[in-house]
């Protein structure tokens, strides 16, 4: 085996079949059917099942998914070493996570790391399930995975802190709900939730349940994303991450703290070892940045202001500095 071999196994895998790999890789289609064929005789074993025109992964394909993954990080760590490009300031880096820790906060880590390392490149992979996110980072599919905590296995973990959760209302409604709002209020409000079986969902209902409220829910929607919308536009209350309440509070969505608080711990898992380069800083900026959130909130709230208020503060404050960052980087500028 060798590393194209890998890179073009991958390929397929990501883009679901030859024709879009090779496209995405620029190569000519028969040379990457031969380039995976040639790696089954070496293997002895089939990758990929075909059927009608298409690839279905077999089983060894699936096996080989974490370790191909690995080799490449590893090559492309030691290439960057030995051209002394610096450590962590370019290379891949692999990440899973729980569906809407995607969202918040991976996205704004990864989006704000890659801004001061352009040459880094990342893929994130989104799980519905702890345990799944857990099966990637173990496979070596993913160098690191973020989750609710407490997390139990093989895997180093490190806690990093809580996601809080608030109450969001439609636009207009201001005048019915408190500050905060009790939980046992919610006994009789219809909810906007994403679909069963996910594990955030799973969390806000069963510490609904814990304070005697029986959910009702009367929007249930596929995607993370429609939830929001579907507040905005009055198909009832949801209860989500408070910085993803915020984009909501713009645009006019009532934002509540609940009376318990809600909130999820959550950490890190990775493989015992050595981190590549780029991964181990990563990990490291993810930490300085969590706690210069938390300072920022902690400070706001000093001085008077609600949870809600002090995390709009802090959130305006983070977006001038990125803007203003954005504006002296030369990797957003358009060619012309």
């Amino acid at each position: 085996m060798d590393l194209r071999q890998m890179e073009y196994f991958l390929a397929v895998v990501d883009h679901g079949g030859i024709n879009r790999a090779a496209a995405a890789l620029r190569v000519a289609q028969p040379s990457l059917s031969q380039a995976v064929r040639r790696l089954e005789n070496q293997l002895g074993t089939e990758l990929f099942h075909r059927v009608g025109r298409g690839l279905v992964l077999a089983p060894a394909g699936e096996a080989l998914i974490g370790p191909a993954r690995t080799i490449l990080r590893e090559a492309e760590s030691a290439e960057n070493a030995v051209r002394s490009i610096g450590e962590g300031s370019s290379g891949r880096i692999d990440v899973a996570a729980l569906s809407d820790m995607s969202t918040d906060p991976l996205s704004v880590w990864v989006a704000r790391f890659r801004a001061r390392h352009h040459n880094v490149r990342f893929r994130i992979e989104e799980r519905d399930e702890a345990s799944e996110v857990v099966d990637v980072v173990r496979s070596g599919a993913c160098e690191l995975g973020f989750l609710p905590t407490p997390i139990v296995g093989e895997l180093d973990s490190e806690e990093l802190g809580s996601q809080r959760f608030v109450l969001v209302c439609p636009p207009g409604t201001d005048d019915l709900w408190p500050n905060p709002t009790p939980v046992g209020a919610l006994a009789d409000v219809p909810l906007v939730m994403s679909g069963k079986g996910t594990a955030t969902r799973d969390h806000i209902e069963l510490t609904l349940r814990s304070h005697g409220v029986e959910p009702r829910v009367a929007l249930e929607v596929p995607q993370r994303g429609a939830v929001g919308p579907m507040v905005l536009s009055g198909g009832g209350a949801a209860i989500i991450p408070l910085r993803i309440a915020l984009d909501l509070r713009h645009r006019g969505g009532v934002v509540r703290e609940l009376s318990p608080a809600f909130s999820r711990r959550f950490g890190v898992v990775f493989r015992p070892g050595r981190l590549t380069a780029p991964t181990a800083q990563f990990l490291g900026y993810s930490r300085r940045s969590l706690q210069g959130w938390q300072d920022l909130l902690a400070g706001h709230i000093a001085e008077g202001h609600s949870v809600i208020e002090a995390a709009s503060l802090a959130s305006t404050e983070a977006d001038r500095r990125l803007r203003d960052r954005n504006r002296r980087s030369a990797d957003v500028r358009p060619n012309v």
